[in-house]
């Protein structure tokens, strides 16, 4: 039974939002970017769930985003479920399910709606909505490059200069051959090493040194020293050479390369890019906002050539990168780029006598009917009143039925901006509106 001496709050759980209707012009702005940018490219739309059986999410993604990051829990049906943190492996399971129909290259994206049980911050929030972008069965470099490119145009949609935004790549096949083979780290210390440096910015120089030493207590200087290279030329010069490597470093520089023959000059190497999920196989990316307010990575990905397999399908190679909306979002309002709201509805009908209703939503229709938004006031308020609600909704134009209008069918439409009235009939309504509608 409700206790009427019980107030439920007002505000919404932590770590979310509510999308007012401001809001949500904002957010299809970001959308509709999304959307455009990547059917520029030749991507096609999916989507899935939020619900996924939590087993999918321990295979691949990671122990820490699993046990400390999702919002998981048992069904009705004794089935452990987890809200979606991240869109990657529900997409390899989808691809696996139908990959003997499915031709290659696949081009796919999407914008769900994520969830990660972690303390809200500036720029991450616990449920977002992320634009992802994949590409599978190419196993050269152009994939990589084409994401990126995707990607920077995307930024540059927005608004954003080259000078904005600075696109970091490293390589996990090159960091894993350091680990492994330089360094004969054996599985475990190697996955520690490699979240410590996927953390490093997260925690002081001093205690990061510390940490390293303790794993690898007999070489963590010279391995600092080859972390803290300040070029690419400086990090390759440290390392061992062979086949296996040399072609994971050509692979940077070839990347590098493709991505200047495309103009996009904005690209650095960075030894401690590692992104924090498991299932990365080769280059690793992200992208940072250069401006002081936002100094974090707002997008990231990279290869992930293996994780099919974990479905008993056969590999695919696969390219990979997701951006936030919270962070687009932020970085809108940082660079004056947020789109200046106006409402879908064109034109507002106010009532002066209620026996002009009928004809007003006659009228009403009759616009409609050419795509053109209309709303009816039938509040019963005063003319004045009507009006005022119009301009404090940013409602462009208005007009005012009353008997004589219904009797004569002359409309006086008013520009609110302007106060410029102009009369019309029905018949030449429609063409106003086309003509002054852009």
């Amino acid at each position: 039974m409700n206790n009427p001496k019980i107030k439920i709050s007002t505000e919404s759980y932590k770590g979310v939002r509510d999308f007012f209707p401001t809001d949500m012009f904002v957010q299809n702005h970001i959308f509709n970017t999304w959307k455009k940018t990547a059917e520029k490219y030749g991507y096609l739309q999916y989507d899935a769930s939020v619900l996924e059986s939590s087993d999918l999410y321990k295979a691949k993604s990671g122990e820490e985003i699993v046990n400390e990051q999702t919002y998981t829990f048992t069904d009705r049906g004794d089935r452990e479920v987890t809200l979606r943190p991240e869109m990657t492996p529900t997409l390899a399971r989808m691809i696996a399910t139908k990959r003997r129909e499915l031709p290659t290259p696949i081009r796919w994206f999407s914008m769900p709606n994520l969830f990660r049980y972690e303390a809200p911050q500036r720029g991450r929030l616990r449920e977002h909505w992320q634009f992802n972008v994949d590409i599978f069965g190419v196993k050269t470099i152009d994939a990589e490059t084409e994401v990126l490119s995707l990607a920077s145009d995307m930024l540059k949609s927005f608004g954003l200069k080259d000078s904005d935004f600075e696109i970091r790549i490293n390589s996990r096949k090159v960091i894993d051959f350091i680990l492994n083979e330089m360094y004969a780290l054996n599985t475990e210390s190697a996955h520690r090493v490699a979240k410590l440096i996927d953390r490093k910015n997260k925690m002081s120089a001093e205690q990061f040194e510390q940490n390293i030493n303790e794993i690898i207590p007999e070489a963590g200087s010279s391995f600092l020293t080859l972390l803290n290279s300040k070029n690419f030329e400086e990090f390759v010069s440290q390392i061992s050479r062979g086949e296996e490597i040399d072609g994971a470093i050509k692979e940077i520089k070839d990347l590098m390369n493709n991505l200047e023959k495309l103009g996009i000059t904005n690209v650095i190497f960075d030894q401690t890019i590692m992104r924090g999920f498991d299932y990365y196989t080769g280059i690793v990316f992200e992208i940072n906002d250069k401006h002081p307010d936002n100094r974090r990575a707002i997008m990231g990905g990279g290869r992930y050539d293996d994780l099919l397999s974990i479905f008993g399908s056969e590999k695919i190679p696969a390219v990979g990168m997701g951006v936030g909306d919270v962070g687009i979002r932020n970085i809108l309002e940082t660079y004056g780029l947020l789109p200046k709201y106006t409402p879908p509805t064109k034109l507002y009908i106010c009532l002066a006598e209620e026996s002009a209703k009928g004809y007003a939503q006659d009228l009403a229709q009759k616009l409609r009917s050419t795509d053109i938004s209309v709303a009816v006031d039938y509040s019963g308020k005063k003319v004045g009143e009507q009006i005022k609600y119009a301009d404090k909704s940013l409602i462009p134009f208005i007009t005012v039925l009353g008997e004589e209008e219904v009797k004569t069918g002359n409309l006086k439409i008013k520009e609110l901006a302007t106060s410029l009235e102009t009369v019309l009939t029905e018949d030449t309504l429609v063409n106003f509106f086309k003509n002054s509608i852009k």
